[in-house]
């Protein structure tokens, strides 16, 4: 007795691959493959071009028409992946700034393994480095220098928001370590001494046309080490000065 196949007819196969079918995707929804493989690519692509704006213009004067058209996306994409202008700071924000966090605290581990007690100079120095590479790593790096700058200018509460939840377990480390080689100085004196330290790193990473004009053009500019030092010894001088 012949066998009775079971190969489904063409016509079968036709309806249930119909069946199958994937709905429509919503307007600047990604296809599905983009969204496999593709996805993370245009994720950072979007990332770096919305770095560029926020650096240039700040968070306010940024707009989604701008960033798309520079990404070459459409804003439907941009708030499929990142939702508001609010998360989409947020997200570049958290970017570099958790790259910045983990260099220091890496920076800071490998000090303490070679003592426990090291120079203010070499704490300052480990608390710094990562801000300078990022600075003179390329036109982003030094995007975000200044997009971290203006963070001081844009609504408090936004700004006090991101930066403790992105800085703030790493910086507070590195007030402990000063806190016990600086025991003549209280703590809460160290704290307040960082964010003086933060105050004039920011300002010189992203404001050195005042050198020419505070020297009367006899300076214009410092190389990225020969600042670093500069600012290294001033800023261990301020943390270490007696009250």
């Amino acid at each position: 007795m012949a066998e009775t196949s079971k190969t489904p007819p063409a016509d079968a196969k036709a309806k249930s691959s119909a069946g199958k079918r994937s709905k429509p995707r919503g307007p600047g929804r990604p296809a599905r493959d983009e969204q496999a493989g593709a996805a993370p690519d245009l994720k950072d692509q979007i990332l770096d071009h919305a770095e560029l704006a926020f650096a240039e213009s700040g968070f306010e004067g940024a707009n989604l028409r701008d960033i798309a058209a520079r990404a070459g996306v459409n804003q439907g994409l941009i708030r499929y992946y990142f939702g508001s202008k609010v998360d989409l700071f947020d997200e570049c924000f958290r970017r570099r700034g958790g790259v910045l966090a983990g260099h220091r605290h890496v920076n800071l581990d490998r000090l303490l393994e070679f003592s426990e007690t090291p120079t203010v100079e070499d704490v300052v120095f480990a608390y710094l480095k990562p801000q300078w590479d990022m600075k003179y790593s390329g036109p982003n790096g030094a995007a975000f220098v200044a997009m971290q700058a203006r963070l001081h200018a844009e609504p408090e509460e936004h700004a006090l928001r991101l930066r403790r939840e992105v800085y703030d377990a790493s910086v507070k480390r590195y007030i402990a370590v000063l806190s016990r080689i600086l025991p003549h100085v209280p703590k809460d004196i160290i704290s307040v001494r960082m964010a003086f330290l933060v105050g004039a790193y920011l300002f010189m990473l992203n404001d050195l046309g005042r050198i020419g004009d505070l020297t009367e053009g006899h300076l214009t500019a410092f190389g990225k080490d020969e600042m670093l030092d500069h600012l290294v010894r001033f800023l261990s001088a301020g943390l270490r000065a007696p009250l």
